[in-house]
């Protein structure tokens, strides 16, 4: 309980550098759970260069776009009632979430190489997947933000799920 007392002040007091960093954290644990949960590779096999290169993702595209959405999202939406969120998450989902995520896989498909051609067809095969499992497994109290000037988990919740996603589908080497 201490820790996270102590994150919710460096939140409060830094609160665009805490965004950062927990992005790129939970983009580091994702690719960790992916290495080692799904694709079972064990420690002697870690991939660290693709576990760093997450937590770059994260720090310096994730946490920086999505913290900049949600204060733009705050600023177009004032509020906390349960039509305002309901609103948030509209805008959000509908009009943000495609976007970033087409974003996100088409950086993390470039990172690994793939041609313009090529990070179009893996687009086409795992979009339906990201969405389903995003609608699935991430709860509809997850993926709207109530909080201004927080992280939401709408995106970085399912981050780690499409971590774990692009072990089968972008490699990062």
């Amino acid at each position: 309980m201490a820790l996270w007392r102590a994150y919710q002040r460096a939140l409060t007091a830094h609160p665009w550098k805490v965004q950062v960093l927990t992005a790129g954290s939970l983009m580091g644990l994702g690719d960790v759970i992916s290495q080692q949960l799904v694709e079972r590779r064990g420690l002697q096999a870690h991939k660290t260069g693709r576990t760093l290169t997450m937590v770059s993702l994260g720090c310096g595209f994730v946490g920086p776009v999505v913290g900049g959405w949600y204060r733009v999202l705050d600023r177009l939406i004032p509020g906390t009632t349960k039509v305002d969120a309901l609103k948030k998450m509209l805008l959000d989902q509908g009009g943000f979430a495609p976007c970033f995520l087409g974003c996100f896989l088409s950086l993390v498909g470039t990172l690994n190489g793939l041609s313009a051609q090529d990070n179009w067809a893996k687009l086409q095969q795992l979009w339906p997947a990201v969405q389903l499992a995003n609608f699935y497994v991430v709860p509809l109290h997850y993926r709207e933000d109530l909080a201004p000037q927080s992280l939401s988990p709408s995106h970085l919740g399912s981050l780690p799920l499409m971590a774990c996603l692009q072990g089968q589908c972008y490699s990062l080497g």
